[in-house]
């Protein structure tokens, strides 16, 4: 089973379901990973200049700098903007578990800006908003830098420190530059939970918050449908906005919970067959179901929320979602740094890639407006779905 992730190569717990604590939309790993590639061909040439750089160049260099140089500007010399490099001495990949509280995205003018902020971390406390462009972490220039490569450089252990420059742009052009400093922290993400949106005379609203794909997040919603079935409770608002994706097989699991079989997402390798994963079992195609999306869910959430809608299953309301459609693959090296590649893309049901796109939600909520405001609408939704007697078909 293929996982989507979205910061280690290990995919365990939290740390592969939550971008924010890696700091920026990754992805996942699919069968077959963490094997040791071939040499490359061309090594003995690398190696033949970075003796000559690091021996008679003016300016001296530490041989890991080179070779940490070379790799980043061989993924970006791929374009693959989310494939990152991590320093067996780092501990960035290995680990992951401590992190800045932000989400990356590569913007039209192709420069990393933050998506979004995670509430209470560092990078929220410091004042650092979506829209900020990341110029610099640690004094090193990103420009060019692949997204991910960036996240990379967030990312590292619990309680050591990274600088970042960031330019905020203005409303007349121009832009505020600032430098801010800030304590890497483990951050964690709680798991599924259910809250009541009380509604006057009509039946009351579930509301099934999914803050990232982690291992067994789809039991988790499953059990919480069972408990809206079982309620005053008759219908459902799936709230994934902040949802940077995670495990894929989880994310299949909870779009199973509202479809009685069929396509939930495909995917497919450089000249490979598409492979195309079902949902699985007999779920609840009656509740009616409002899904809630925004420029924070990604990857595996994008899957749940494109599956439903494409399926006719569910009204998307919000605002458009990030557009994170490909799938990496962990490789080790041979010196225990890795890497994580792109490897494949993948579609919706009805065909649509995601990648650089995003959905469009079926009902409009403007980007930065307060969060209940989305909430408010879904509920209108779901109240005239009942009011018609529409529910979903799968």
């Amino acid at each position: 089973m293929p996982l989507l992730r979205t910061t280690t190569r290990r995919v365990a717990g939290v740390v592969a379901a939550l971008v924010a604590l890696g700091g920026a939309f990754t992805a996942g790993v699919v069968a077959g990973a963490g094997s040791t590639p071939a040499p490359l061909a061309g090594a003995g040439v690398l190696d033949a200049a970075a003796d000559q750089i690091s021996s008679a160049g003016l300016t001296p260099v530490d041989r890991a700098v080179l070779d940490a140089a070379a790799i980043q500007g061989m993924l970006s010399a791929a374009d693959d903007q989310w494939g990152t490099w991590a320093d067996s001495g780092t501990g960035a990949t290995s680990t992951g578990t401590a992190g800045v509280g932000l989400w990356l995205r590569r913007t039209p003018a192709d420069v990393v800006a933050v998506a979004q902020v995670a509430p209470a971390s560092p990078a929220a406390l410091a004042g650092i908003a979506a829209g900020d462009e990341v110029r610099a972490v640690d004094g090193r220039s990103v420009r060019g830098m692949p997204v991910g490569s960036v996240a990379g450089l967030l990312r590292g252990q619990a309680g050591t420190r990274v600088s970042l420059q960031l330019a905020r742009p203005g409303r007349r052009g121009g832009a505020t530059l600032r430098g801010v400093r800030l304590v890497r922290t483990a951050l964690t993400e709680p798991g599924v939970t259910t809250t009541v949106e009380r509604t006057g005379g009509s039946p009351d609203v579930a509301r099934v918050v999914v803050p990232a794909f982690r291992q067994g997040a789809g039991k988790q919603v499953r059990s919480a449908l069972g408990r809206v079935r079982a309620s005053r409770s008759r219908c459902v608002l799936l709230d994934l906005r902040g949802n940077g994706g995670g495990r894929l097989d989880e994310a299949v699991e909870t779009a199973s919970a509202f479809l009685d079989g069929g396509p939930v997402v495909s995917y497919s390798r450089r000249g490979g067959q598409v492979q195309r994963l079902d949902a699985v079992g007999s779920g609840d195609t009656r509740t009616p179901v409002v899904v809630l999306v925004d420029g924070g869910t990604a990857s595996a959430a994008e899957v749940v929320a494109a599956a439903l809608q494409d399926r006719g299953r569910a009204v998307l309301v919000g605002s458009r979602t990030f557009g994170k459609g490909s799938v990496q693959e962990p490789r080790d090296l041979p010196d225990g740094s890795a890497l994580e590649l792109t490897v494949a893309r993948y579609t919706t049901p009805s065909g649509r890639s995601l990648e650089g796109v995003g959905l469009a939600p079926d009902i409009e909520v403007a980007a930065g407006s307060p969060p209940d405001v989305a909430v408010r609408r879904g509920v209108e939704v779901l109240t005239g779905l009942l009011a018609n007697g529409t529910g979903g078909h799968g």
